[in-house]
C-alpha cells in the first residue's frame, strides 16, 4: 500500500490565504500546515515537510508564495523540493492568479470564478474569467508543469476576490477546489486512490 502522505499544494502564503486554506481543510476535514504561511514562504521544504509527516488527516494543504519574486522565488524551491520527496504525493495544486508584472503562468486543468462557475479558461486576481483557456498567470506557478501534476485548479485570490471568498462566506471558491482535486485524485480517505 502507498503510504506516502497526500498535499495539495495552494500557490499564495498571505494571512487571508492562510484563513480561507485552514477554512477550506475545516470544511473538507483535510489537514493544513499553517506554518507554510508567508509573504514569501519563510519556512524550508525540510521544515515543511516534517509538520507534513505529523498531520493527523489527509490531504494535507500547504502554501507556497513567492511574493511577486520574478523568476524562482523561495515559495517555487520549496514546491520543487517537496514535489522530488519520496514522502509525499502532491495530488495536485490550486494556481492563484496574481497582477504579478512577471510573465509566469501554468496550464491548468479547469479554472473556477469567483461565483463558484467551472470554466477552462484560465481566471484573473479577481476571479474574473480570463480570455485565454487553459492557462493562469501568477507568481509561484511557473514550476507546476515541471511537477507534471494530475491536476492544477486555477482560482482568484484566496480568501478575496471582492468578497466572493470570505472566511465568512465559508471560503466557498478555495474549498471547491481543494474538493475537485480531491475528488479528481480519486482519494477516499482510506490511504487509496481508485
Amino acid at each position: 500500500m502507498d503510504r506516502r502522505k497526500r498535499v495539495i499544494i495552494i500557490t499564495d502564503g498571505d494571512a487571508t490565504a492562510r484563513d480561507a486554506a485552514a477554512k477550506a481543510a475545516e470544511n473538507l476535514n483535510c489537514s493544513f500546515v499553517k506554518e507554510s504561511s508567508g509573504n514569501p514562504s519563510t519556512h524550508t521544504a525540510e521544515e515543511l515537510l516534517k509538520l507534513i509527516l505529523k498531520a493527523e488527516k489527509e490531504p494535507v494543504l500547504v502554501l507556497c508564495d513567492d511574493c511577486g519574486w520574478i523568476d524562482e522565488g523561495k515559495g517555487e524551491r520549496v514546491l520543487m523540493s517537496l514535489g522530488k520527496s519520496p514522502q509525499i504525493k502532491i495530488l495536485g495544486a490550486v494556481a492563484v492568479a496574481s497582477h504579478s508584472d512577471s510573465s509566469e503562468w501554468t496550464k491548468v486543468s479547469v479554472s473556477i470564478d469567483k461565483y463558484g462557475n467551472l470554466t477552462e479558461y484560465g481566471v484573473d486576481k479577481e476571479g474574473i474569467r480570463d480570455i485565454e483557456p487553459g492557462r493562469i498567470r501568477g507568481d509561484t506557478v511557473s514550476v507546476l508543469d515541471q511537477l507534471k501534476l494530475p491536476c492544477i485548479v486555477g482560482i482568484g485570490d484566496p480568501g478575496k476576490m471582492g468578497g466572493y471568498d470570505s472566511v465568512e462566506r465559508g471560503a466557498p471558491v478555495t474549498t471547491m477546489a481543494v474538493e475537485l482535486i480531491i475528488e479528481r485524485s480519486g482519494f477516499d480517505g482510506s490511504g487509496s486512490e481508485g
